[in-house]
């Protein structure tokens, strides 16, 4: 949600930071519909006032016994309570209107986003690691997997496609990831843990702005509720319509969810194996904090990220999207993208954004810094750390063995009973 006091005063640089989004200009629009929206705001409390006060002199003109002045007001009284309803349902129409257009334009890019139209013009920052020379030719885990547990055929024949079922070694190895990545986040790197609700209402989906666009991304049950598509909707709409204490912040939250995403927009997109699921595990990052901590904040978040994929010893790059391959709902963004052997190329295995306080608005989340007047919108964050399935697979192509065995990375060894490598069954 976007601040209209910043249009009104900011019309072209609102207008400029839409245009490196690959926006035309909204500004005028916007405060056309703003201004109708004052106006009718304006000519209500008039009439109020003015009801209020002539109702007051109706009384006193009857005690003076002025008949004439007395019925006059009262036609006044009348004419003005017949218009209010009509006012009020204009009002009503023109702030939903505005709140609507509002909720419909993505984030503003934080000025050191670079300008581009697509992911080809994200800009590489650093890599880590060096990829495995194999002495054999890679394999696709999609092609070796089903022998080690992915069972694709089950999945699908019990949901349809995107759908898999982990059995044996391959589901504790899948287990043993997300473990580890909760009991990292939580002991090293501080985010608390929580275990937030599935489903979830309207009004947390609109919070961190998958409603009202993408709603065709969603599932959605018999009963109106949504299933979460990431746990940043569960964790981040936890301070919804609060005021939290300066001394309560930074929050840090993590949790391990099932995700749930319909992928409307990826049709024929990673359709083998099990990098886009319909269901599928993350650890998710939250954080939430005041203005200036977000940026630091945004830093550390991504450290965390990548920690995971240290530990694993798992190639990866850090990217920094551009205007044009960014969430609706963020600022700025680094993705964390894992070397894949089978596909000779990085893949995307985190996103960690700062929505600056586009959400907290949309959840009306806000501070007041001890001494301040006024209160402040929050800002938040959100990340993944990591998505379960996704390292899984990076896990399995980068271990792979020249029998179609995987070695068990270091780190799983404690949640693993004693298996160092996942065989043929």
């Amino acid at each position: 949600m976007h601040d209209i006091r910043f249009i009104r005063e900011n019309p072209a640089a609102f207008d400029a930071a839409l245009a490196r989004r690959g926006l035309s200009p909204l500004s005028a629009d916007i405060l056309a519909i703003d201004e109708k929206s004052r106006a009718i705001k304006t000519e209500l409390q008039q009439g109020q006032a003015r009801r209020n006060e002539a109702s007051k002199a109706i009384g006193q003109a009857m005690a003076a016994k002025d008949a004439e002045t007395a019925e006059a007001l009262k036609a006044e009284v009348a004419a003005l309570k017949e218009r209010m309803p009509a006012l009020e349902a204009e009002d009503r129409d023109t702030g939903e209107a505005l709140t609507a257009m509002l909720a419909a334009i993505p984030n503003l890019p934080a000025d050191d986003v670079p300008q581009g139209a697509d992911e080809a013009d994200n800009v590489e920052l650093s890599r880590w690691g060096t990829p495995r020379a194999f002495d054999f030719t890679p394999q696709d885990h999609a092609d070796f997997g089903p022998a080690l547990g992915l069972d694709f055929e089950g999945g699908a024949a019990l949901s349809g496609a995107r759908f898999t079922a982990l059995r044996g070694a391959m589901a504790r190895l899948h287990r043993a990831l997300a473990q580890y990545m909760l009991d990292t986040q939580t002991t090293a790197n501080g985010y608390e843990e929580t275990n937030p609700p599935l489903l979830v209402r309207d009004e947390a989906l609109f919070g961190t702005g998958q409603l009202p666009k993408f709603a065709e991304d969603l599932f959605r049950t018999t009963d109106g509720r949504w299933l979460i598509p990431t746990a940043e909707v569960s964790l981040t709409n936890l301070v919804r319509e609060q005021i939290v204490p300066v001394e309560s912040l930074p929050i840090r939250l993590t949790a391990l969810t099932p995700c749930f995403r319909s992928e409307a927009g990826s049709a024929g997109r990673d359709t083998r194996g099990f990098i886009r699921q319909h269901q599928f595990e993350k650890v998710e990052l939250v954080a939430i904090c005041q203005p200036d901590e977000s940026e630091a904040e945004h830093e550390r978040m991504v450290a965390a990220a990548e920690g995971i994929l240290q530990a694993l010893n798992l190639p990866y790059r850090k990217m920094l999207l551009c205007t044009g391959d960014m969430g609706f709902g963020a600022r700025k963004t680094y993705d964390l993208e894992v070397w894949l052997p089978s596909q000779n190329t990085y893949r995307e295995i985190s996103s960690v954004s700062n929505c600056g306080d586009f959400q907290a608005r949309r959840m009306n989340a806000r501070t007041k810094p001890e001494g301040a007047k006024q209160t402040l919108f929050l800002h938040t964050l959100n990340g993944s750390g990591l998505a379960v399935g996704r390292t899984l697979v990076a896990v399995l192509e980068n271990y792979q063995q020249a029998d179609g065995s995987v070695i068990v990375p270091n780190v799983l060894a404690p949640y693993m009973g004693g298996i160092t490598k996942i065989a043929p069954r």
